[in-house]
């Protein structure tokens, strides 16, 4: 079982991002801020269009968690800079979101966030 990250501004949203990652059989840990020393994960859904979640998706991606970008805007030079394993737009259909997770937690992991 996976620990994976969820970095959602919307209730609405983050509570479907849970549900979407315990039926795939993972342990969602929602994000709050500050913690990014403290957690153990091994890998993240981020909402980058806000600058909490870009900050964060910086910092991942500098130790190497394998990340998903979910956004309501679209992609561009910076975000893809950050080599996101799957970048969806919202609003997305839920088999989109299950395929684009199950590719992010076969991506290696630094695992120690």
């Amino acid at each position: 079982m996976a620990r994976v990250l969820i970095c959602e501004p919307h209730d609405d949203i983050s509570a479907l991002l849970e549900l979407v990652v315990r039926r795939l059989g993972h342990e969602p840990v929602t994000y709050t801020e500050g913690d990014e020393d403290d957690l153990y994960i091994d890998a993240a859904v981020i909402e980058p269009g806000e600058a909490l979640g870009l900050q964060l998706a910086r910092t991942l991606h500098a130790r190497n968690v394998p990340s998903l970008f979910t956004s309501i805007y679209p992609a561009d030079a910076e975000l893809l800079a950050l080599e996101p394993v799957a970048y969806l737009v919202k609003p997305f259909p839920l088999y989109a979101l299950e395929r684009a997770l199950q590719s992010v937690l076969q991506q290696p992991s630094a695992a120690a966030c």
